[in-house]
């Protein structure tokens, strides 16, 4: 199946000069959704992974149904103020200010395998960030996930030392 063709392109969203990928009609197309699970369940199945790890918002998205196939654990990371138990944080830096993400400091036990996943990759601070969180917590991160990479924004750059692996390009 080719994912590229469920995906839809705006012209000048957010602003003027900006092709902006929707995944929106991925979603809502019930057999390309499977298929992108099933695609990344696949490259999981003899992995050993313990808990995927989900970045607010639309990593939920694919973390969660993914964590149901392989048959572990699901934790989010989130946005301030949002989780209720005790947490750590990380700043970071986007294109146009600063942001943090937060975890639960009991989402893992130390060596836990986990998988990151988010449906973008652009300039790669928002999974620098999750990583920077899991590290913390000394977890053993096998590979961060993207449904999109947008290549020209180098996002990879941040992201050294990790497997980084996209199903779409661009």
């Amino acid at each position: 199946m080719d994912l590229d063709k469920l995906i839809r392109n705006v012209p000048d969203f957010p602003q003027k000069g900006i092709m902006f990928k929707d995944i929106t009609t991925l979603l809502s197309d019930a057999e390309g959704f499977a298929y992108a699970i099933d695609k990344m369940e696949e490259r999981y199945r003899d992995k050993k992974i313990d808990k995927i790890i989900g970045i607010e918002s639309r990593g939920f998205i694919f973390g969660a149904p993914l964590a149901y196939k392989l048959g572990c654990g699901f934790i989010p990371v989130r946005k301030p103020g949002k989780l209720p138990y005790e947490s750590i944080k990380e700043d970071y830096s986007l294109e146009y200010g600063k942001n943090t993400l937060e975890i639960h400091i009991d989402a893992l036990r130390e060596g836990e395998r986990v998988v990151i996943i988010d449906d973008l990759l652009a300039t790669g601070g928002t999974a620098k960030a999750a990583a920077n969180l899991i590290t913390r917590l000394k977890g053993d991160i096998v590979s961060i996930d993207f449904l999109v990479e947008l290549e020209f924004l180098n996002g990879r750059d941040k992201l050294k030392g990790y497997s980084v692996h996209s199903y779409l390009k661009y």
